[in-house]
């Protein structure tokens, strides 16, 4: 049975440093290796079947925005799997919105390496890569439940800040949409 609850948004700017809004990563947590996948191996298909399964048991159907495998291997997505030695302990993508700007879709990490960095490792990722892109804007929507508070909470570290929803989104009372300028 679904649950769903409804309270936080976006509210204030996480600590940022100078350049940027972005926070270094700081070397600590489990030694991660980050790779493109094309998404064929069975651990990526399993681990997107469980993000999957999780969104729809936390978000009203109207409000889950994840992508499936399809949706992940349109044209314009790149998506990166991070890896503990043979351990798939998470992943996200970086889809093209236009020349100048992208989003960050399928941030997820396995669920015993919350807390340790992983999340912070794929989102330094995706950062680089979009500034390596020539992006000067990077977006986001995530959830508004409490679930979701760990992920607002590390957007808001990276300089992201809240905005009004983007194309192709409306507004949406269970979602929170941010934007990161990259210039």
């Amino acid at each position: 049975m679904a649950r769903f609850r409804r309270t936080e948004r976006c509210s204030g700017n996480g600590p940022q440093s100078p350049e940027h809004g972005s926070v270094p990563h700081s070397g600590n947590g489990p030694d991660i290796q980050i790779r493109e996948d094309d998404l064929t191996g069975p651990a990526i298909r399993a681990f997107l079947r469980d993000h999957l399964d999780h969104m729809h048991e936390i978000t009203p159907p109207e409000s889950v925005h994840a992508l499936d495998m399809d949706g992940l291997r349109a044209p314009g997505i790149t998506f990166w799997t991070a890896w503990a030695g043979p351990e798939l302990v998470g992943c996200g993508a970086l889809k093209e919105r236009d020349p100048a700007s992208g989003e960050v879709k399928s941030m997820r990490t396995s669920p015993a390496y919350r807390g340790r960095g992983v999340g912070s490792r794929i989102l330094e990722h995706l950062i680089a890569v979009a500034k390596g892109r020539g992006y000067r804007c990077l977006y986001l929507e995530t959830g508004a439940m409490p679930e979701f508070a760990p992920a607002r909470a590390l957007y808001l570290r990276y300089g992201f800040t809240c905005c009004d929803p983007f194309a192709p989104y409306l507004p949406d009372p269970n979602s929170v949409f941010m934007v990161k300028r990259l210039d």
